[in-house]
């Protein structure tokens, strides 16, 4: 479904992912882990469009998307739920919903009833101002949100990130049916053991590069990355 080749992105000078490859197969859910500035968010910044890359190419269902613009993306089936959930702090949870949406106007109906049945307390604060949610029910309507866009492939970056943990367990059992009804997901988190998981295949990045990958389970039995991830 995705093929990433050859990406070498940069911060002015800074030179962020180098010569990054990899793919996503359809129905798979493989994540991308490692520490803080390793290139996990900028790599999925690259694929979406919001950054560009100096070199090689993205492919996603067949097409080339490496110079597509971020806006035009959604339309093709790739969503992109960031890094700080970013949601629409003003707007109500369900004009939130709505305006993810805005390419597939027909799919309104529909699409609220699937999030709300997915994510009955966003039913529940339908008309709540976003800004006033919680950590975990602004986390629940930044992908529920994407998927009303209907993606053939989700990216989530740090889903986890700040959450007490019985909502980070939540978070993935949700991340877990979406995968089991045929959601195909890239997922960006630094909860190695969790990531690890429910993955599978995995890819670890270190200083832009990807140094170690396997299936989901191979690398939590790896004893270097216990070490350095898992507390081993």
């Amino acid at each position: 479904m995705l093929k990433v080749e050859n990406l070498n992105v940069y911060y002015g000078k800074i030179h962020a992912l180098k010569d990054i490859s990899f793919d996503v197969k359809e129905h798979e859910i493989v994540a991308l882990i490692g520490a803080n500035g390793a290139g996990k968010s900028t790599t999925l910044k690259t694929i979406s469009g919001m950054l560009r890359s100096h070199t090689g190419s993205t492919t996603f269902c067949g097409e080339d998307i490496s110079r597509i613009d971020s806006y035009k993306l959604i339309t093709k089936g790739l969503a992109h739920v960031p890094e700080g959930r970013r949601i629409f702090l003003q707007m109500t949870v369900a004009e939130n919903l709505e305006m993810g949406a805005y390419t597939n106007g027909g799919y309104i109906k529909e699409g609220l009833e699937d999030v709300y049945n997915r994510f009955p307390r966003l039913l529940h604060r339908k008309n709540q101002i976003a800004g006033t949610l919680s950590g975990g029910e602004q986390q629940m309507l930044a992908i529920g949100r994407a998927l009303m866009s209907q993606p053939k492939l989700l990216m989530l970056d740090e889903p986890s990130m700040g959450l007490a943990p019985i909502l980070v367990e939540q978070i993935f059992d949700i991340i877990k049916e979406l995968h089991s009804q045929g959601t195909t997901v890239l997922l960006v988190e630094q909860n190695a053991g969790h990531a690890l998981e429910i993955a599978d295949r995995a890819y670890v990045l270190e200083s832009g590069r990807i140094v170690l990958t396997g299936t989901g389970e191979e690398l939590a039995e790896s004893e270097e990355i216990k070490k350095a991830y898992l507390g081993g």
